[in-house]
C-alpha cells in the first residue's frame, strides 16, 4: 500500500472517529444539557431526586426497590451509555496504534492533563465514561491520565457546574471547582505512584498498525463492541439493581436530626462513593436533602462523593486497573467527602 492510501485509510478512519465524538456528544450531552440549563435557570431545579423523589426516606429493600431503581437510571443513561460503548470500542478499532500512547501514553504533567481536558466536554457520569477509560486502557494510555479523563468527565463537567450554580447556589459551584482540581490531578497522580513506571510501554515499541480495510475494520469495531458490551454490562446491571434495593440502607431517614455529627458526614461520604446516579443526579439529591433539613456537612460530602466513582463502575474497570489503584481511589474519594464535610462547615454555606 503506498504513502497516500496509507494516509487516505487514517484520515477516514480519524474522520469516522471524530464525527462519533462530535455528533454522539452533541446528541446525548451537549444539546440536551443546553436546554436543561434554561429550565434550571428559570425554575431553579433541574428534577426530583431519583434517589428517592421528594420522600424523606428511600423505599424499604425489596425487588420492587430495585427494579424500580435500575428501570428510572436506566432511562436517564442508556443513551450515554451505548454511546460510551461505541466510543470505548472505537478507540479501539479506528485509532491508529500509537496514536493513544501519544497523546495520553505519558506518566508526567502532560498526559494528565490531557486526559483531564479531554474528558471536560465528556460530561458522562461515571459508569458511561468507564467503557472509554477501558478502551483508553487497551491502547496503552497511562493510568493517571486514564484517570484523569474518567474522573473530569463528572466532576468538573461544565454542565453540573452550571445546573448547581442555578438550583444550589454559585458558592457550591466554587466550592465544588476547588476540591475537584486537586481530586483530579491528586489522583491520578496517585495512579501513576501506585502502578509504577514499568506499566507505560515506550511508544517506539509499539508498531503502527497497517490501515486495514474498510470491512476488517467494521468487522473489528462490532466485535469489539459486542465483547465490551457482554464483559461489562451484565455485572454492571446485577450492581445497579442491588443498590437501588438497598437504598433505605445507604442513605436512611432524611431530616433535620442528621446535623453535621462526624459520623452523618462519613456514612455519607462512603454511600455516596458506593452508590451510583446519573450525570448531574447529585444536584437534586443535594437540593432535596437540603430542604428536609440535612446538615450541611453530610449535604456537602454527598455533592462531592456521589459523582466521581461508584461501586458499579469501580467494577466495570476492574480488569484496567489495578485492583490496589481502585481500592485506593474509593477511599481517597471518601477521603475527600469527610472533607468536604468540614470545610463546608467552617465556609459556613
Amino acid at each position: 500500500m503506498n504513502v497516500a492510501s496509507q494516509h487516505r485509510g487514517y484520515g477516514i478512519r480519524w474522520t469516522v472517529f471524530a464525527l462519533l465524538v462530535v455528533l454522539g456528544l452533541l446528541y446525548v450531552k451537549w444539546y440536551p444539557y443546553y436546554g436543561r440549563a434554561f429550565d434550571a435557570a428559570a425554575n431553579h431545579s433541574i428534577g426530583h431526586s431519583i434517589l428517592m423523589g421528594d420522600a424523606a426516606q428511600a423505599p424499604s429493600p425489596s425487588w420492587s426497590a430495585a427494579f424500580d431503581y435500575a428501570m428510572a437510571y436506566g432511562k436517564a443513561i442508556w443513551k450515554a451509555m451505548v454511546l460510551g460503548l461505541l466510543l470505548g470500542s472505537a478507540v479501539q478499532a479506528l485509532l491508529p496504534g500509537n496514536a493513544v500512547q501519544r497523546l495520553l501514553g505519558s506518566t508526567g504533567i502532560g498526559g494528565t492533563l490531557a486526559g483531564a481536558l479531554l474528558g471536560v466536554p465528556g460530561m458522562m457520569c461515571t459508569c458511561c465514561a468507564a467503557p472509554v477509560v477501558a478502551g483508553l486502557r487497551q491502547q496503552r494510555a497511562a493510568p493517571g491520565a486514564s484517570v484523569a479523563f474518567w474522573l473530569s468527565n463528572t466532576m468538573l463537567n461544565p454542565a453540573t457546574l452550571i445546573f448547581m450554580g442555578f438550583v444550589l447556589g454559585w458558592q457550591w459551584v466554587g466550592f465544588r471547582i476547588a476540591l475537584a482540581v486537586p481530586m483530579v490531578f491528586g489522583l491520578a497522580w496517585v495512579a501513576n505512584r501506585i502502578t509504577g513506571p514499568g506499566t507505560a510501554v515506550p511508544i517506539e515499541s509499539l508498531p503502527e498498525a497497517a490501515p486495514r480495510s474498510a470491512g476488517e475494520i467494521a468487522r473489528r469495531w462490532l466485535t469489539t463492541f459486542v465483547s465490551m458490551t457482554v464483559r461489562l454490562i451484565p455485572e454492571y446491571v446485577v450492581i445497579v439493581l442491588a443498590l437501588g434495593a438497598a437504598r433505605a440502607w445507604l442513605f436512611p431517614h432524611i431530616g433535620a436530626d442528621i446535623d453535621n455529627q462526624w459520623y452523618w458526614i462519613a456514612g455519607m461520604a462512603i454511600a455516596g462513593m458506593l452508590f451510583v446516579i446519573p450525570t448531574a443526579g447529585e444536584v437534586p439529591i443535594v437540593q432535596a436533602m437540603l430542604s428536609l433539613g440535612l446538615g450541611i456537612g453530610p449535604a456537602a460530602a454527598l455533592l462531592v462523593t456521589l459523582p466521581p466513582v461508584s461501586l458499579p463502575s469501580l467494577a466495570m474497570l476492574f480488569r484496567s486497573l489495578p485492583l490496589r489503584l481502585l481500592v485506593a481511589l474509593a477511599l481517597a474519594v471518601v477521603a475527600f467527602g469527610i472533607f468536604a464535610g468540614y470545610l463546608a462547615i467552617a465556609l459556613h454555606l
